[in-house]
């Protein structure tokens, strides 16, 4: 099955000198939520960009579906939806006119049901004759949703989708994202909330300084990155690791009531039991314990601060 997404050897720098992607390559399969993550200026918004034929690449070569992004340019662009970080948009249209606009912009006739049943996902059908300026922000943010599902896409770029959004319309945009993916929509997500990425894509990819340093299925990483740790509460403050236990992975917490054990929860032993054995031999009791995996937010932070 040919790619979603397609990059090569994929390089920019703008006229500043600034290196802002060196040497992507990445596949994208039809049909899959991607994660793209990575700190401010770390390259997501140009390499999105690039893909979108907003921005020339210096060099490399990207196509979707097929269709090279430069070669091919209005082919590969109608094929992509893209709702960006900035709440630009028509102020003084109205929330139907605005997406009828958006529709037409790609030469697709009109279609009304398919509009209407795109606002009613969005709940904006109640919504489709107030104009945009009246609207709060986590409206507007469906409103721009809204305006990059009009022409029926086959891929759609969510570039911090829920940026400023409340809790609940955070996870009603998640419902709406697997809903597109069972249609068989490709998603590219951008985000801040590594939760958000957690609970919904398939596969991340993590970028930094311009380099991609990582790509690998959610499951994969969390398993290959994360780590687990024990954490054992006290029946009396230490004021320091006993010499006895110098050799563990043990960490006193701050306030000296609690020691940290971490380990790898897929080895063979994990060596929970001969910590128990060494506490009960050094007469340090604990009244209670309980386990911790890392988060991707926490897998993330290390592997950027690793590189």
């Amino acid at each position: 099955m040919q790619p979603a997404i397609n990059i090569e050897a994929l390089t920019k720098t703008y006229r500043s000198g600034l290196e802002a992607l060196k040497a992507i390559d990445l596949t994208i399969a039809q049909g899959e939520i991607f994660g793209l993550l990575g700190p401010n200026g770390a390259g997501k918004t140009t390499l999105i960009s690039i893909i979108c034929g907003i921005v020339t690449p210096s060099s490399g070569r990207v196509s979707v579906g097929g269709c090279d992004v430069v070669a091919q340019y209005r082919a590969a662009r109608a094929k992509i939806g893209l709702v960006p970080q900035e709440l630009s948009t028509d102020t003084f249209e109205t929330v139907w006119a605005t997406v009828r606009f958006s529709r037409g912009l790609f030469g697709k006739p009109p279609n009304p049901a398919h509009l209407e049943a795109v606002l009613r996902d969005l709940s904006l059908w109640d919504k489709r004759d107030s104009k945009i300026m009246t609207l709060s922000g986590g409206m507007k943010r469906r409103v721009l949703v809204a305006k990059a599902l009009a022409h029926e896409p086959e891929i759609l770029f969510l570039d911090e989708p829920t940026a400023g959004v409340d809790v609940e319309l955070r996870r009603g945009m998640w419902g709406l994202v697997r809903r597109l993916r069972d249609r068989g929509v490709t998603i590219i997500l951008t985000t801040h909330y590594l939760e958000e990425a957690e609970e919904m894509a398939d596969r991340i990819g993590v970028i930094n300084k311009g380099q991609l340093i990582l790509v690998e299925d959610k499951a994969t990483i969390m398993q290959r990155f994360g780590a687990k740790q024990l954490t054992l509460h006290l029946m009396h403050p230490l004021d320091a690791i006993p010499a006895a236990l110098a050799d563990l992975p043990l960490v006193l917490s701050e306030d000296r009531h609690a020691l940290i054990y971490t380990f790898d929860q897929h080895a063979e032993r994990t060596g929970i039991a001969a910590l128990l054995q060494r506490l009960r031999e050094l007469g340090i009791g604990y009244r209670d314990l309980h386990t911790h995996e890392s988060s991707l937010e926490e897998i993330f932070v290390d592997l950027i601060r690793e590189r």
